[in-house]
C-alpha cells in the first residue's frame, strides 16, 4: 500500500518534497489533474466531483491513505468526502488534508494572536482556514488575502521577473494595510514557496513566514505513529511514481521547476 499525495496541479509537489524528506522509507504515489486546473476559481460541487474522482483513482491504485496537498481541495472538498463517501469506499481508507495541521500549529508561531493568510480565490472565499481557527484556537485572529496572479507567475516560470516583484509586493502591502499587527504569514497554496525569497522580501522583517509542506510532513509522521494499524500496510521501497492527466512533457517539464530535479511522469484519465 502506497501513499497517495493528490493536487489540481503542480503546487502539491512542495507538499510531497517536504513529506519524503521526512519519510523516505514509504512508497509514494502523486497524483496531478493538471488537465483540469487550476480549480482556485471552479465552484465547490465541481471541485468536490474532481476530487472524489482522482481519490478514487489514487485508491483504486493500491494507494488507501491519500493526502490532499491542495489548499482548494482540502477546502471544498475533504469534509465531504470524509462525510460522505468514505464509509461506502471503504472503513480502513483515509484522506487528509493541508489545511487543519496548519491551523493547529499556528497558535505556537503567532506572539501577537494576528495572522495573515495568503492564498488563491477560491481558499479564501471558502473561509476555511476562519472556520478551523474558531474551533481550535478562537483565540487568534486571522487576515485572508487572495493573490490571483501568483499561480501563474510560478507556473509560467516568471518568478525573477520585474513583475513578480510587483505582484508580490502589492498583494502583500494589501495585506498588511488590512492589519499591521500581523505577525506571521501562512502561504496557503503550495505553489507559494517558490515566491518565498520574494515575499520574505517584502514583509516586515518580524514577520514570521509558515510553509505549510514541513508542517504536514510532520503531522504525518505524527498520525502514522498514533495508527499503527495504518502504518504497518504501507509499502517501504522509497519509490516515487508520478501520474498526470496532462501530457507527460508538460507536467516533467514544471514538476522539474518544483522539485528542483527531472523526472518522468506517466499520463492517465480521470474518470478512467
Amino acid at each position: 500500500m502506497k501513499i497517495g499525495v493528490f493536487d489540481s496541479g503542480y503546487g502539491g509537489l512542495t507538499i510531497l518534497k517536504d513529506i519524503r524528506k521526512r519519510l523516505p522509507q514509504y512508497d509514494y504515489l502523486y497524483l496531478g489533474d493538471n488537465a483540469r486546473n487550476p480549480y482556485g476559481s471552479r465552484s465547490f460541487e465541481i471541485v468536490y466531483e474532481f476530487t472524489l474522482q482522482a481519490v478514487k483513482a489514487l485508491f483504486q491504485r493500491e494507494c488507501h491513505l491519500v493526502i490532499l496537498a491542495c489548499n482548494t481541495a482540502s477546502a471544498k472538498a475533504l469534509r465531504s468526502i470524509q462525510q460522505n463517501n468514505l464509509p461506502s469506499l471503504g472503513p480502513t481508507k483515509r484522506v487528509l488534508g493541508v489545511i487543519r495541521p496548519t491551523v493547529e500549529v499556528l497558535p505556537d508561531f503567532t506572539h501577537s494572536k494576528h495572522v495573515g493568510l495568503l492564498a488563491t480565490p477560491g481558499t479564501v472565499k471558502s473561509n476555511s482556514y476562519s472556520l478551523e481557527l474558531q474551533k481550535l484556537a478562537p483565540e487568534v485572529k486571522i487576515t485572508e488575502h487572495a493573490c490571483p496572479m501568483w499561480v501563474p507567475i510560478v507556473e509560467n516560470n516568471e518568478i525573477e521577473s520585474p513583475g513578480a516583484d510587483y505582484f508580490v509586493k502589492k498583494e502583500i502591502d494589501n495585506l498588511m494595510n488590512k492589519d499591521p499587527d500581523i505577525d506571521t504569514v501562512v502561504l496557503g497554496c503550495t505553489h507559494y514557496p517558490l515566491l518565498e525569497n520574494k515575499i520574505r522580501k517584502y514583509l516586515p522583517e518580524t514577520v514570521k513566514i509558515l510553509c505549510q509542506g514541513p508542517v504536514v510532513a510532520d503531522s504525518l509522521a505524527d498520525y502514522l505513529q498514533r495508527h499503527p494499524e495504518i502504518e504497518s500496510k504501507l509499502s517501504k521501497g522509497s519509490s516515487i511514481k508520478y501520474l498526470t492527466t496532462e501530457h507527460t512533457e508538460k507536467f516533467d517539464s514544471l514538476a522539474s521547476l518544483f522539485l528542483g530535479k527531472a523526472i518522468s511522469s506517466h499520463t492517465i484519465s480521470i474518470p478512467d
